[in-house]
């Protein structure tokens, strides 16, 4: 920028755009205190390097304006867990339902979990009862992204919201 730029023919770019030619970067700089304005190395990289003639405060202003701008398109899904037991009662089956509910409607993925204690690995097919309750009761509002798995002494599967049209 500015003085710095110590190459000694650059291409010169007005501030409008207007390509105006090759130039010596001392003579350049001088068009740029004319209009009270900075010389900025655009593309070092090139034959002969490319400058612009430019406020540089409002281009870095612009530059974060459009970063802010990209970071409120994103979004951002987490994966919220649920556990469950082979053995749920009905209130707290539907109290965990209503839960997963609400984070599937909020956008986030909900994982489901059933952990097996003592002797309960030999009941893997109630878990998978309650798995599969489950998924009938949030069908609506998420699909299974796959079959459950068994990780070690747990089940798990994901839930992802579907998006609506």
């Amino acid at each position: 920028m500015n003085n710095q730029i110590r190459d000694k023919e650059i291409r010169l770019i007005d501030f409008d755009g207007t390509m105006i030619g090759i130039v010596s970067a001392r003579d350049a700089q001088l068009k740029a205190n004319e209009r009270d304005m900075d010389l900025v190395k655009i593309s070092p990289n090139a034959n002969p390097p490319v400058c612009k003639i430019m406020e540089y405060g409002k281009y870095l202003y612009e530059l974060s304006k459009k970063e802010k701008e990209a970071k409120k398109k994103q979004t951002n899904i987490s994966v919220k867990e649920i556990r469950l037991s082979a053995k749920i009662e009905e209130h707290d089956f539907s109290f965990k339902l209503k839960n997963a509910l609400k984070f599937l409607q909020d956008g986030d993925k909900v994982k489901v979990s059933i952990r097996f204690r003592g002797r309960e690995m030999q009941f893997a097919s109630m878990a998978y009862k309650v798995i599969e309750r489950f998924a009938e009761q949030l069908k609506e509002y998420g699909k299974m992204e796959k079959k459950p798995v068994m990780e070690g002494r747990s089940m798990s599967v994901v839930f992802t919201p579907i998006k609506e049209k």
